[in-house]
């Protein structure tokens, strides 16, 4: 026998807990044991069933999703929310994430994206629709552009040195600096970019196509 996946399903609008429900009692494993319609009623909900998946927008009367998110998880540590929203900028997903939520997947998304993480989710993993996978990477690509372009132009000569594998002496030398100048310039580089060592560095300079820059100079 099938082990059911019980589920609190969450959102202010009656006709999309319809459209919920209608698709979900499809699926082989899932019941849903609540239902709330705003925040405060969404806590209740979940001390009173306990279920395994909370489903939940983020756009609530009374208290935020985000709010009744982080009480959930202060309540339960081990709560799995799956957050189920029209908000597509990746700001909320981030904030969602760090409030305790396991999922987060747009409306925009097919209905199979939803039930595919609902089980996900159940089982501990973290899941993302594509729509927002995209959005993060592209602005976790845009923040690493940007520390890019924080290095000075001599820093940015280092860089390309150092992940050429030239020696401090050999950097030192063709760019007529002391071996002490591009010491300090290396530390200086590291704390720009956001990494702890050289292998971090190296693997920057892959991801933002720096050695392929180097190779072709």
């Amino acid at each position: 026998m099938v082990a059911m996946i019980r589920l609190l399903l969450v959102d202010d609008h009656a006709i999309v807990r319809a459209g919920y429900r209608s698709l979900l009692a499809k699926q082989p494993g899932l019941v849903i044991v609540g239902e709330a319609a705003d925040g405060i009623d969404a806590y209740a909900q979940f001390k009173e069933t306990e279920p395994d998946v909370v489903i939940m927008d983020l756009s609530l009367p009374g208290q935020s999703g985000l709010e009744v998110l982080a009480r959930m998880r202060q309540r339960r540590a081990d709560a799995k929310v799956l957050v189920f929203t029209m908000h597509q900028d990746p700001i909320y997903a981030i904030q969602a994430t760090r409030a305790g939520a396991l999922g987060y997947v747009t409306k925009s998304s097919a209905p199979e994206v939803l039930v595919q993480a609902i089980y996900q989710v159940h089982q501990g993993q973290r899941t993302l629709s594509a729509d927002i996978a995209q959005a993060l990477a592209l602005e976790k690509l845009n923040g690493d552009r940007a520390a890019l372009e924080s290095l000075t132009v001599r820093e940015f000569e280092i860089l390309r040195l150092l992940v050429a594998a030239q020696s401090t002496e050999a950097i030192a030398d063709a760019l007529n600096i002391s071996p002490k100048t591009v010491a300090n310039c290396h530390y200086l580089i590291k704390r720009k970019l956001g990494v702890v060592n050289d292998i971090a560095l190296f693997r920057w300079a892959i991801k933002m196509e720096i050695i392929q820059f180097s190779a072709l100079s």
